[in-house]
């Protein structure tokens, strides 16, 4: 019985790496037309370049590659998320020619040898630049979009701030502003979302917890702070209920990395560097760094966020000194509106910048 019940066993595991070998092509997928015909004029590639001394990649896909250029910085920190536009497709390569980069230290960015002292906000900072540069300088346009997400937007939101001159203007989603003030107004929606659902279990998990505005942030409270938000929708995403199932298994089963790429992908994002960027955010209030803008800022929200306040990103906002400013609220997106409400994501895009 029990040779047998190894042999089954490792029959399923044979199974499952055949699978994960069978998604692993590393190809990227084309970009189509609305009738699933290739575009002639399209670009679906992987790219790899030197910036400040380290080899970074990046997936670019447009249309047409004359179009404006909108450099996505993805959050995290260290975790790409490139991989959620295939179940939650933002068809941004439609408008722009969209570039997904992959920050030092971060999915196909990752190096195990890459020195841990150069893996700081600073440095990724002048990376944003440095790749804005590029991509500039490739595509042959004076200024580009610039777009941040979550840990994304409080290095973005600096990178705009330093080199205005690069960029048309600067998109915030899910803007970090004081993250620690942040993670208590999340606490105490949750501990009050569970009691009105009488979920005891919960409660006591997070009465449990610890739960201090100190920095690093309790081991109980990041322990379960994943799970108790994406159970109440109010995650990454408004349907999204677990990490593993939403972020996770998509990344090991995309084909569009290769197994190497997968396994970077949570290297960096299990890594030391993740955890001590991350306590560097809870130290930051990004309000005191970032006071104006020389450049059009547009924020984008979900009103169910509680990764992320809404109330502080708008608070901070109403107070930056900026051309043009607009806050834009997502009624049924929690973390990540782009993903979520995709369509109206583009029409904002074009209506109030590329039109502009």
């Amino acid at each position: 019985m029990l040779a047998a019940g190894l042999a089954i066993v490792a029959g399923i595991i044979a199974t499952a790496l055949g699978v994960l070998w069978l998604r692993s092509a590393g190809q990227i997928r084309p970009v189509l037309a609305s009738d699933g015909g290739r575009i002639a004029t399209g670009i679906a590639e992987k790219v790899f370049v030197e910036i400040n001394g380290t080899r970074q990649g990046m997936i670019i896909r447009s249309a047409n590659p004359s179009n404006p250029v909108l450099l996505f910085v993805h959050g995290g920190p260290a975790m790409p998320t490139y991989c959620l536009d295939r179940h939650y497709p933002t068809s941004l390569e439609a408008d722009f020619t969209m570039v997904w980069w992959d920050q030092r230290g971060a999915g196909l960015s990752y190096r195990s040898d890459i020195p841990a002292e150069t893996i700081n906000v600073q440095q990724i900072v002048d990376d944003t630049v440095a790749v804005a540069d590029y991509l500039r300088a490739r595509f042959g346009k004076e200024k580009i979009y610039l777009m941040g997400h979550s840990w994304g937007s409080f290095i973005g939101i600096q990178a705009a701030a330093k080199a205005p001159e690069g960029f048309h203007a600067y998109i915030g989603v899910g803007q970090v502003t004081h993250q620690l003030t942040s993670e208590r107004l999340a606490y105490d929606y949750m501990l009050s979302a569970y009691r009105t659902r009488k979920d005891e279990k919960m409660v006591r998990k997070l009465e449990g917890s610890g739960f201090a505005m100190t920095v690093p942030l309790p081991n109980a409270y990041m322990a379960i702070r994943d799970s108790a938000t994406h159970a109440l929708g109010v995650g990454t995403t408004r349907k999204m209920r677990s990490v593993i199932s939403g972020l996770f298994l998509p990344s090991w089963l995309s084909p569009e990395y290769t197994l190497r790429e997968k396994l970077n992908i949570w290297r960096g994002k299990w890594s030391a560097h993740s955890t001590r960027l991350w306590n560097d955010v809870l130290s930051s209030d990004i309000r005191a760094v970032v006071l104006k803008l020389a450049i059009p800022v547009h924020f984008f929200h979900g009103r169910h966020d509680y990764t992320v306040s809404l109330e502080l990103a708008k608070a901070y906002l109403e107070q930056m000194e900026a051309p043009l400013k607009r806050f834009h609220v997502f009624e049924d997106s929690a973390h990540s509106p782009i993903f979520e409400e995709p369509e109206r994501a583009r029409a904002i895009l074009r209506e109030e910048l590329l039109c502009s």
